[in-house]
């Protein structure tokens, strides 16, 4: 992916160049990790450009500042139009979006409270994160000797930066060992969610995931995928999956902003189901992508166009 550094980010209620985007490098976020940030998509339809989300986006990201104590100096109104605004700035139709939080320059030291909070919004254009044949041919993915974090550590519920220390080595691990994406476990063994994606099983028709108690994110496209699947009468079920049902899952598919809804077709080397994209997976893919793409009606509300 490689960045068009023509454009405009908006900093700290500032548009500035994009080479202009800078922060001291004795800022807090580079020696401590002190940011929270978001995923977010804006999908060109045939109505015109639309993000999907947003205000849930920005809630979670507004939790997340709290968890950690930022106080966030916009509403969160403000920075749903900001996020618009810099889509248009930038001229997009289509695009992956980048807010984050973070703790700037004041000191260094454990203790941030006297650091600035300060807030940027980047937009980029940017394809299929696993490829554009994924989300029809599927991904091999491996479980990984990383575990996600035990809950009296740190909090998997906020989507903070120093969590995906966590996912990097999960990530290269997968990647050495020629899988495309890490299974993550939680601190009992069970599973917990990909790198960066959350993940569902299909077995005899029913929908299952692991539950948020399980270290994971609560993912928004997670939330989406079970909704979907209710109002298509699928039974869904958020309970803990022990290692071995991947391997005897009839369908496996990933969840994420990102990844969108990415079957997977084999873990550890092992099948899963039919080696290829299952009929239920194929059926919540097509759902959810008529309604981003606005094809089908909007009757979540979860559009936001531009």
């Amino acid at each position: 992916m490689a960045f068009d550094e023509s454009g405009k980010i908006w900093f700290n209620g500032e548009f500035v160049d994009w080479k202009e985007a800078n922060v001291h490098a004795l800022s807090h976020v580079v020696h401590y990790g002190s940011s929270v940030f978001e995923g977010i998509r804006c999908y060109n339809t045939k109505k015109g450009p639309a993000i999907l989300r947003l205000k849930e986006h920005v809630e979670r990201l507004y939790n997340s500042a709290k968890i950690y104590r930022m106080e966030i100096p916009y509403t969160q109104d403000e920075f749903c139009q900001a996020i618009v605004d810099t889509i248009k700035i930038n001229e997009l139709d289509a695009c992956y979006i980048r807010p984050a939080i973070f703790r700037g320059y004041g000191e260094l030291g454990v203790y941030p409270l006297n650091c600035p909070v300060e807030s940027i919004i980047a937009v980029w254009a940017w394809g299929k994160y696993l490829g554009e044949e994924a989300l029809e041919l599927g991904v091999d993915v491996g479980v990984s000797t990383w575990r996600r974090m035990a809950p009296d550590t740190m909090p998997n519920m906020a989507k903070a930066g120093s969590n995906y220390m966590n996912s990097q080595l999960a990530k290269m691990e997968a990647v050495a060992n020629n899988y495309d994406e890490a299974i993550m476990l939680d601190y009992q063994g069970m599973v917990s969610e990909g790198s960066g994606e959350n993940i569902f099983i299909v077995k005899n028709g029913v929908l299952q995931t692991p539950p948020r108690a399980s270290s994971l994110l609560d993912g928004i496209t997670r939330n989406s995928i079970i909704t979907l699947a209710k109002d298509m009468d699928l039974e869904v079920r958020e309970e803990e999956i022990p290692r071995e049902m991947l391997y005897t899952a009839d369908e496996l598919f990933l969840t994420g902003t990102a990844a969108e809804v990415t079957p997977i077709r084999s873990v550890d080397r092992i099948t899963v189901g039919t080696g290829k994209r299952g009929e239920i997976t194929k059926k919540l893919q097509e759902r959810f992508f008529e309604i981003l793409k606005a094809d089908a009606d909007d009757v979540y509300g979860w559009l936001t166009f531009i």
